[in-house]
């Protein structure tokens, strides 16, 4: 049997890496001969992160449109052409059976190219609001694998398969309220505790209400794991010098994240696509802020598909800095409450999502 070739592409955040990289692994594992190739954006986080999982990439010099200065979108637009002509070359070079596309800016011009040179495409949109570039490309993708019903609404019903978002595999590996989890932050498995994560960047936002809301936090005596993200990091270190926080560990990033979730009671978290299905997957339940700087304002549409089924909490990003803490506070005392929201988010996984999309992937293959 020949060796496959797989084209993933895209990126920018986190919540489009980590599921690149799952679908991957989850090929790699089915096709150990299996040759993959990331396609991402220079000078984003996928350019360290996909080499750190084992794998190839090439980046292109694609960028965002600028919506607040339109002018520098002239800029913008040279970089997609030069990227589109750079994408064309790669895949033409590496000839792969099946191009994957996650979202983000690279994705576009990778599977654009690829439709141009008749090699199947299948798309991941991992929002319940489909982005601009997964709509342009849906045209002529071949499968669309959703994390949400109604999915139809922006893309041909015929080619939508629901699968669910795939997540780290090792969250899944750590049991709630293990011991060596609690070890590793020093905290105890008699309190309760709070983590607090704006996504792999930081959230501003959610960083200034916890630091408006410190000192009801530190003296309602819960554990705190408090991730801010690299950019916010020093500055809300340097503010909370001196103070007696004896309970709450201040971290630009949680290294061991499938120990943070194994040790919440409830997680306090922006909306975007793979922290939910985390939450889901694991049963968490959450506190959600959108954020209000995405795309079609999608983080908001992801958090009202829980919070309407009773599946978590959600305030925005404008009534944070006021109700944050209080409502978390509220929450994390209300022991009724909490079980009710984890087992309504629960019910909203989907299981073994890496391996149903990457099935679909080698079964375009088998229709070549």
């Amino acid at each position: 049997m020949a060796s496959l070739k797989f084209i993933v592409s895209g990126g920018g955040t986190g919540g489009h890496i980590f599921p690149a990289i799952s679908i991957a692994n989850a090929l790699k594992k089915k096709r150990p001969d299996a040759e993959i190739l990331f396609v991402g954006a220079e000078g984003r986080m996928e350019m360290e992160k996909v080499p750190a999982a084992g794998y190839e990439i090439k980046g292109l010099p694609v960028a965002g449109f600028n919506r607040r200065n339109l002018w520098k979108n002239f800029e913008v637009l040279k970089k997609l052409f030069r990227s589109i002509k750079m994408a064309k070359e790669i895949v033409k070079e590496f000839r792969p059976d099946v191009a994957i596309g996650v979202g983000g800016y690279a994705s576009g011009p990778t599977l654009f190219a690829a439709n141009r040179l008749g090699i199947p495409t299948l798309l991941q949109e991992q929002n319940s609001y489909a982005g601009v570039t997964n709509k342009l490309l849906a045209k002529k993708a071949a499968k669309i694998c959703v994390a949400y019903n109604n999915m139809e609404r922006f893309f041909p019903q015929e080619a939508i398969l629901l699968t669910g978002n795939p997540v780290r595999q090792d969250f899944l590996e750590i049991p709630p309220k293990a011991q060596e989890a609690y070890d590793f932050f020093g905290f105890s498995p008699d309190k309760k505790t709070i983590l607090i994560i704006g996504g792999s960047l930081g959230a501003r936002t959610i960083n200034q209400s916890i630091q408006a809301g410190l000192e009801q936090l530190r003296e309602a005596g819960y554990q705190i794991i408090w991730q801010t993200g690299k950019y916010y990091f020093d500055d809300i270190k340097k503010s909370v010098e001196g103070l007696d926080l004896p309970h709450i560990l201040i971290t630009d990033f949680v290294k061991r994240m499938d120990y943070a979730y194994a040790v919440a009671d409830l997680v306090v978290s922006r909306a975007g696509a793979s922290s939910i299905s985390e939450l889901c997957l694991l049963g968490k339940p959450s506190v959600l802020v959108p954020s209000p700087n995405v795309a079609e304002d999608h983080q908001t549409k992801n958090a009202q598909a829980l919070a309407s089924v009773g599946a978590a909490e959600m305030i925005s990003d404008a009534d944070a800095p006021r109700k944050l803490v209080e409502e978390a506070l509220r929450l994390i005392g209300d022991d009724e409450r909490l079980a009710k929201i984890g087992e309504e988010a629960k019910k909203l996984a989907q299981l073994d999502s890496a391996d149903r999309i990457a099935d679909e992937v080698l079964k375009l293959v088998e229709k070549k």
